[in-house]
């Protein structure tokens, strides 16, 4: 292991610390999330995800794993130098599809395919999920304090849009104050104050650990080329365009390749680098994110009206589907097996005949 950084803690069962009464949290939550679907099915006649349901783009490229990586590094799906077809959905975190003025945080799913076309391929053929947000930390410690916030969020969905985007202006200005000071607020910016910057100029993390071999690790994906650098806190103009953030993937990605640099960072202390608080932020003078893949985008159409909709109805993203060597770490993981099992129970239900997500 290189001298720039500690030797990775070897992960053990016991780091896991589960509550007691766990179980009824994710029944609990999972049920949150289904009143969620219910609503926008009810009034929209189409079964959505329970959380991230708008698409900002689709996009098919290439993860190519590092040559010579170190053997903590070289594991799972980074065990060898080589390259796996990915699909890639942006998004953005609420149930409900609103205006891009209501601003929240953007999310990023990587599906790994083992070979083939990812155009061609089902949402269920994938051999990795990836999925991360952009913000180093999940907003709650737990999933039961993570419950608590989702409560009071899925009764104001789908209600009331022009006083949420109201609000997501008010929102903003406090947090551009906040951030002046050097501060950031991941509640405001989850209620809807997050900047009108570009999607594609954002650095997205796993937020919460997953194994990596047999040690724990988080994830980071980060713009590399100079041109995706440069949307970096660029500012998007939604003014009367609902899909905005669409939009401007769209126009990006129809003149410009993409490059992200996909980064480990190994768990190498346990007291500052937890397991089980998803809203510790791992220090990376401890252990910084080391690359081990880059993915490649090619130009292409990030979105067609006529066939995009059908396709995401197709592909579903969980941290679950995973291979051995990735297996999700922590509560906030392990309620996630349960939501997202029942979010694509409810869609199977409502959408007869369509992949779930």
């Amino acid at each position: 292991m290189s001298a720039l950084y500690a030797t990775p803690l070897r992960f053990d069962p016991s780091m896991e610390q589960p509550e007691p009464d766990e179980a009824a949290t994710f029944a609990d939550m999972a049920e949150t999330l289904r009143s969620i679907s219910r609503k926008t099915f009810e009034d929209s006649g189409h079964g959505l995800r329970s959380v991230h349901a708008k698409s900002h783009g689709l996009l098919d490229g290439t993860l190519v794993v590092l040559p010579d990586l170190p053997q903590e590094l070289a594991q799972g799906v980074f065990a060898s130098e080589g390259q796996y077809p990915v699909v890639i959905r942006l998004s953005t975190t609420p149930g409900d599809v609103l205006d891009d003025k209501v601003s929240t945080p953007r999310g990023v799913g990587i599906k790994l395919f083992a070979s083939g076309d990812p155009s061609a391929l089902a949402g269920d053929e994938g051999l990795q999920d990836f999925l991360l947000v952009n913000a180093p930390t999940f907003g709650a410690a737990s999933a039961k304090a993570f419950l608590k916030n989702l409560k009071l969020l899925a009764p104001t969905t789908d209600k009331a849009e022009g006083l949420k985007k109201a609000l997501a202006a008010v929102l903003r200005g406090v947090e551009k104050t906040i951030e002046s000071v050097g501060g950031e607020s991941g509640t405001l910016k989850s209620l809807g104050g997050h900047p009108l910057t570009h999607i594609l100029g954002e650095t997205f993390y796993s937020q919460v650990p997953l194994s990596h071999g047999p040690y724990a690790a988080k994830l980071r994906l980060a713009p590399t080329s100079s041109e995706m650098l440069a949307l970096t806190n660029a500012r998007v103009d939604l003014s009367d365009h609902p899909n905005g953030l669409r939009d401007a993937v769209v126009a990006f990605c129809s003149e410009h390749p993409l490059e992200w640099e996909l980064g480990v960072q190994l768990c190498t202390d346990l007291e500052s680098m937890p397991i089980e608080d998803s809203s510790a932020r791992w220090p990376e003078e401890k252990s910084p994110f080391v690359a081990v893949a880059r993915i490649h985008v090619p130009m292409q159409s990030a979105w067609s009206d006529e066939r995009s909709p059908q396709r995401d109805e197709r592909l579903f993203f969980n941290p679950w589907h995973c291979t051995p060597s990735h297996r999700p770490l922590g509560s906030i993981m392990r309620a996630r097996r349960v939501a997202y099992a029942a979010s694509a129970e409810f869609r199977r239900r409502a959408n007869a005949g369509h992949r779930e997500a």
